[in-house]
């Protein structure tokens, strides 16, 4: 490689994202899913923050962080699929340098700030169940702002260092970027230049966002076991159970597929393998999301059933 194709950064102008298969029916198929799952994922996290306002009973700590949740969800498909849809339409693969540099920021950015909202609504459970008598001072509105707040501080200083880190690297050719949506991984396969510092980088910050919310969530829910198998009410430990089983639900597949997918270093090229990991992180994990927490939820099912239901049948 020439000195000056690896430092000219602009060689590379505009990325091709390869996305699922190549035939025009196939393609079909795949446009009518994913657009089904979009429809589905943004209808169902929707609905969870229409009850959630609606519904004075769910104005509490745990439905203020679960509508939170929704719109990170609603947000991080969003950033994903629409883009992917319009290229199916256009039957144009191509994405500019610049708007894949944005679609990396805007999903390292909801997805981290998923990752710290999932720590903090573990420890709103840890103190509901754990430390009841305090838990309307502890976790007062100040205290539920101050903890979505630092959750979006972190997520964008995250998200941040690995643009700006992304941003230095040279991308002189080749352009195919085997994916359906821009991603640290699949790009540094693409570099013409050293990737070892981004993808130290990546391990690193991974390695925290993985490593001190687990060990977080671990403790609270440690906790919290210990706290309900010592009570006395049948029915309050049902209750417990079912909430808690639905946030740590969602804690195994978020956590899980995101250390699979990013803390893999030394890998030679990126596999048909990542793409369906990236389905999981970017499509099935917010469609499931509103899925898991209504189904178990008799206070959501509830609402949701006023909202869309109750008031036609009053009439």
């Amino acid at each position: 490689m020439e000195p000056e194709a690896r430092n000219n950064r602009t060689a590379v102008t505009e990325f091709i994202l390869v996305g699922f298969v190549e035939t025009e029916n196939l393609q079909s198929v795949v446009f009518v899913l994913f657009l089904f799952a979009y429809m589905v994922t943004i209808g169902g996290n929707l609905s969870i923050l229409a009850a959630i306002l609606v519904e004075p009973k769910l104005h509490t700590p745990m439905y203020f962080f679960l509508g939170n949740l929704s719109a990170l969800d609603a947000g991080c498909i969003t950033v994903t699929v629409p883009p992917m849809l319009g290229r199916l339409l256009s039957h144009k693969c191509t994405i500019s340098y610049d708007a894949c540099i944005s679609q990396l920021f805007f999903f390292h950015l909801l997805g981290g700030a998923d990752c710290f909202l999932l720590t903090a609504m573990a420890y709103d459970r840890f103190l509901a169940i754990c430390q009841p008598l305090t838990y309307s001072t502890r976790m007062s509105q100040a205290v539920q702002r101050t903890l979505v707040t630092m959750c979006w501080v972190c997520a964008v200083t995250n998200a941040l260092l690995h643009t700006i880190s992304l941003s230095t690297l040279s991308f002189c050719g080749p352009n195919e970027v085997n994916h359906f949506y821009c991603d640290l991984p699949q790009l540094f396969q693409l570099s013409c230049s050293s990737t070892q510092l981004s993808e130290l980088l990546l391990f690193v910050m991974g390695f925290t966002m993985t490593a001190i919310p687990v060990v977080l969530i671990i403790t609270s829910y440690m906790h919290v076991a210990a706290a309900i198998l010592r009570m006395h009410s049948v029915e309050g430990r049902k209750k417990a159970f079912s909430t808690c089983g639905s946030h740590l639900t969602v804690v195994f597949l978020f956590y899980g597929i995101g250390i699979f997918n990013y803390m893999r270093l030394g890998s030679e090229e990126a596999s048909d393998k990542d793409k369906g990991v990236g389905v999981f992180n970017s499509v099935i994990n917010p469609m499931l999301n509103p899925l898991i927490y209504s189904l178990r939820n008799p206070d959501v099912q509830g609402t949701l059933w006023w909202v869309l239901v109750g008031r036609q049948s009053l009439h």
